[in-house]
């Protein structure tokens, strides 16, 4: 097995490389001039593509890569998103075209983003939800219908809409931590916003198996199969962390200081389920946030956990 990955040295792709592949099977792709030392030194192999994706027989590609949605959205910001994530995609699939038919992957698994489904109030969503309104919702349609493209040259497409990842060296739990750990953790605007999440390594193996799953194509939530409110998830993390919670942070102040990154990620959610994950048979390692915290920070597991 050959698997083409873009963003191989971000935290899901690192993790995907390590956790879910065979020595030898990732042909690591990577942008900006530090990028190939780092690529090498997580996939302990050289990047045989370091700025280009040279033609080259592949059984299956992963795109990973694009601009971080963190950072105020500014309009600069809101253009190198777009840029990295539609335009960059359309620009693979026209590359992926010019590839001799026997050269190209079977599966192009391609990125997007529970923010699909713009909010989703407290109703449940799977694969079958319909988009929703925004900015990241517009932005994921239109790079979904960007990765589509490839169905037409004979590739199965399958699209990640990622929830919030947990990891301990990466995502958003790092710096959750810290800031519990000084006590200043709480809940965001009024809690009530549901939030789906999986843990890293699920990330990683329910790529892999989408991979290798025929049956997997389309939409994909990569999210547990039990997402919580934002004050849930605020109180089992301050639980783990033998912290106090109390300084949640106002909507108002939120969106003042934030504008569209705090209305679209922070005061909005989504129940999210992997409806398409659960009916093709994979079994998720870390399926409650209990086990998935304890796992991640070094505690003990739960006894109900599987």
């Amino acid at each position: 097995m050959r698997i083409g990955l873009t963003g191989a040295t971000g935290f899901i792709g690192g993790h995907f490389a390590r956790v879910a592949c065979r020595p030898g099977e990732v042909v690591a792709y990577t942008r900006g001039t530090r990028s190939p030392a780092r690529a090498a030194e997580m996939l302990r192999q050289p990047p045989e593509a370091p700025h280009a994706l040279p033609e080259t027989r592949l059984d299956a590609l992963v795109h990973l890569s694009g601009e971080s949605l963190m950072g105020l959205w500014t309009p600069s910001k809101r253009e190198r998103i777009w840029k990295s994530r539609v335009d960059f995609t359309e620009a693979l699939v026209r590359h992926l075209a010019t590839w001799r038919p026997e050269n190209r992957p079977g599966v192009l698994v391609c990125a997007s983003g529970a923010g699909y489904y713009g909010d989703g109030g407290d109703g449940k969503i799977d694969e079958t939800s319909p988009q929703g309104g925004g900015f990241l919702a517009e932005l994921c349609g239109r790079w979904e219908a960007a990765a589509r493209g490839a169905e037409a040259l004979g590739l199965r497409v399958v699209l990640l809409r990622t929830g919030m990842v947990l990891g301990a060296d990466g995502g958003a739990l790092p710096l959750l931590r810290r800031v519990f750990g000084l006590g200043l953790g709480g809940r965001l605007g009024n809690g009530r916003q549901w939030q789906s999440w999986i843990h890293v390594e699920d990330a990683a193996r329910l790529i892999r198996f989408a991979i290798d799953t025929e049956a997997v194509r389309g939409p994909l939530n990569l999210s547990a199969p039990e997402p919580v409110t934002n004050s849930e998830f605020t109180r089992m993390l301050a639980l783990a962390l033998h912290r106090p919670a109390f300084c949640h942070a106002p909507a108002f102040a939120l969106r003042l200081l934030l504008r569209g990154l705090a209305e679209e990620m922070l005061l909005t959610g989504q129940r999210a389920t992997p409806g398409v994950a659960l009916a093709a048979g994979y079994r998720f390692a870390f399926p409650d946030l209990d086990s998935a915290l304890a796992d991640l920070l070094g505690l003990p597991r739960p006894a109900s956990a599987p």
